[in-house]
């Protein structure tokens, strides 16, 4: 398998855990999800679970891990940063057109 299309396959599996953080998903639901193989999740979560992506609850399930929300949120407050500089951009072209 080459490395573009492993990517693919564990990016289709994050995608597939997406909005399932609280419960997680079992390996046949991933399964199910991605159309991939069961061994082909095991390994893809092993290395999501090494990289802190992704983790395995004590029930058996996947879910995203705390080092994946953190991600998210660290994107969140850079959109927040990016905003705030063009609403004072804003401010500011408003301001001298006002004049």
């Amino acid at each position: 398998m080459s490395s573009t299309t492993a990517l693919h396959k564990g990016l289709q599996v994050l995608k597939a855990l997406k909005g399932h953080t609280l419960a997680g998903l079992s390996n046949q639901q991933l399964v199910q999800a991605t159309d991939l193989n069961a061994s082909a999740i095991t390994r893809i979560m092993a290395a999501l679970i090494d990289e802190g992506l992704a983790e395995k609850r004590e029930d058996g399930r996947f879910a995203l891990s705390v080092g994946m929300l953190q991600i998210a949120q660290r994107h969140a407050l850079e959109m927040q940063r990016a905003q705030e500089k063009i609403d004072e951009i804003n401010r500011r072209v408003l301001a001298g057109a006002q004049r």
